[in-house]
């Protein structure tokens, strides 16, 4: 199943079942006994769509691929373990909504990422058991003010701001980024291919995310991972278009502006 959040009519937040590119309004919840859907109500360009989820928090992973971890710095190891940050909630927008680039005179990369979308608590999760905690998967860009990322040396600022986590369009609750070749994750800046990869470059697969990260803090339903973005990333400036797609999740995509 795929499913949206959308505004409706009256300005109200709603759940919506994706069936191909129609959305049907759904009644239930998620992450207590699904989603049943009703009648359509549009497709899925003719709505304004929300965040697929509201996180209490969204953690990141970084550099883990490794053909992204030596882009930027040539002399930067891989990682023996996870490396961990955090975004708001407040970062957050969906699919279509403005990224606004709080300061454009500072190189402002794209991110393309699989999000990890936990469906239960999750404490102390074994790596084999992971799976059993996810609901689904939706696309993220992990937007990055690479100044400010340089100068303080921890990342929440230059990732913290308005706009700078876009997730959406839905999440995909059908899907294994372990399986076979894994999912695609790609960046499309103005239609041209900057990042093409699969989740089967990851260092750390989700299952291993999931362990590591309960094993520090408790995961709750709709608690989003973005898993860490492949090579290729690059600046977006005001009046571009960047698109993530991951597979069997879609596109994402949002217009740049000026804060």
């Amino acid at each position: 199943m795929k499913f949206v959040r959308y505004q409706d009519g009256a300005g109200q937040a709603r759940y919506g079942v994706l069936d191909g590119e129609t959305v049907h309004a759904a009644d239930g919840d998620p992450f207590a006994g699904g989603l049943t859907a009703g009648s359509a109500v549009g497709a899925l360009g003719e709505l304004t769509l929300l965040p697929p989820v509201q996180p209490g928090k969204i953690v990141c992973v970084g550099l883990n691929y490794a053909a992204h971890v030596t882009e930027t710095d040539a002399t930067r190891a891989v990682p023996e373990e996870p490396v961990l940050f955090m975004k708001p909630p407040s970062a957050l927008v969906g699919h279509g909504a403005p990224i606004a680039i709080a300061n454009p005179d500072n190189r402002t990369d794209h991110e393309a990422e699989l999000a990890v979308v936990i469906g239960r608590r999750a404490r102390g999760v074994a790596a084999a058991s992971a799976a059993d905690y996810i609901l689904g998967y939706t696309a993220g860009n992990d937007v990055s003010d690479r100044p400010l990322q340089q100068k303080d040396g921890q990342w929440v600022r230059a990732k913290g701001f308005d706009t700078y986590c876009p997730l959406g369009p839905c999440v995909a609750t059908d899907l294994d980024p372990t399986a076979g070749d894994g999912l695609a994750v790609v960046s499309r800046l103005n239609g041209e291919t900057k990042q093409s990869s699969t989740t089967r470059d990851m260092i750390f697969d989700v299952p291993a995310l999931i362990a590591y990260i309960s094993g520090i803090m408790t995961l709750e339903p709709g608690d989003v991972i973005m898993t860490g973005t492949p090579e290729g990333v690059g600046p977006m400036r005001p009046g571009d278009t960047i698109e993530v797609e991951v597979g069997g999740v879609g596109v994402l995509r949002n217009p740049v502006t000026a804060r």
